[in-house]
């Protein structure tokens, strides 16, 4: 008997879906570590609340960068601590299947695996790229000869395939994502308004006014931090209609490199794309008009996927039940 897991192992979050349950854990992506003890005393949302916050004997770690393991040790405590959480059933073998960028390297693909080899007690650990289990978990039927365009703009990186008979065709993966929009609204701040804001600031001013199209429906929300000119507490308040000259530039990145995996790929299924249209997934493709904006910048239609953030983890899951079919694709 086994426990069967499917990991969406994001640079922002981490989402765990297990067998005849569903989705069972949602936290982000971040540990708290004592420089003291080098111990890891906290996961999750409990060390997320610590960011920005916490005194010169604790650091606040994000253990994966770009969609890769950047910390070996805190990737590995972040697993097992989730794993054991969610597995109540530790007696039994677990086959894990974990989702990877399309175009991560050998040596990353086996720090993946030795990482979710050590966190629990595993039975066979599976890797699947991220589009084809984004595709999977958005319901499209991947095995059949069709051309499929999917994106997933996860936080880390943008990953963009064509997938045709259950595999990637052509794909491609880019370093412009959610977390590269966060950094990017805390420079626009801090050049217009010499206002220095954290992490969390950026990320909430995204989810509440993010947008690439300026509206007539304007809508405001506010960021604290510290003013650069006189080190005082400063609160001022930004504009949706600001958030175009931030985002427009990053989504032309993402645009310029779904151009060059269509150029790549077999003019039969560039027809089926163009017939279909294509489908975005991801935390990323919440902003608002992005979809539409990507459509226009292509002149094919563009459709967001339902739960849009929950695809990977799905399709991690759903793929453990045809590892058949995935066979190639698959790592022990």
């Amino acid at each position: 008997m086994s426990t069967d897991i499917g990991i969406d192992l994001g640079t922002s979050s981490v989402i765990i879906f297990v067998k005849n349950k569903g989705i069972v854990l949602r936290e982000p992506s971040v540990v708290a570590k004592s420089n003291i003890t080098n111990e890891i005393f906290a996961y999750g949302k409990e060390a997320y609340d610590m960011i920005g916050k916490t005194p010169d004997d604790i650091s606040i770690i994000r253990p994966l960068k770009d969609g890769v393991i950047s910390d070996f040790h805190a990737t590995t405590s972040m697993l097992k601590h989730y794993i054991k959480e969610v597995d109540t059933n530790r007696f039994l073998s677990t086959r894990i299947m974990i989702c990877v960028p399309s175009q991560i390297s050998e040596v990353e693909r086996r720090a993946v695996i030795d990482t979710a080899m050590q966190a629990g007690n595993c039975k066979r650990v599976y890797l699947i790229e991220e589009p084809v289990a984004s595709a999977i978990g958005a319901g499209i039927e991947i095995q059949k000869p069709n051309g499929n365009l999917v994106i997933d703009i996860g936080g880390g990186t943008t990953d963009i395939a064509v997938i045709a008979v259950g595999d990637s065709v052509v794909n491609s993966s880019i370093q412009v994502a959610g977390n590269t929009f966060d950094e990017e609204i805390k420079k626009y701040l801090k050049k217009k308004y010499g206002l220095l804001i954290g992490d969390k600031t950026a990320e909430r001013i995204k989810q509440d006014i993010g947008c690439v199209f300026t509206d007539e429906k304007e809508i405001f929300t506010f960021a604290r931090g510290r003013n650069l000119v006189n080190s005082l507490p400063m609160e001022i308040q930004v504009s949706s209609n600001e958030m175009p000259k931030v985002f427009c530039p990053l989504v032309d990145k993402i645009v310029d490199e779904i151009k060059v995996v269509l150029e790549k790929t077999p003019p039969e299924l560039v027809e089926d794309i163009t017939e279909k249209g294509i489908y975005m997934t991801g935390g990323g493709s919440l902003i608002s008009g992005i979809d539409l904006y990507i459509e226009r910048s292509l002149g094919i239609k563009v459709m967001r996927a339902h739960d849009a953030i929950s695809c990977v983890a799905l399709g991690t899951g759903k793929a453990l039940n045809n590892l058949n079919m995935l066979e190639k694709k698959a790592n022990r």
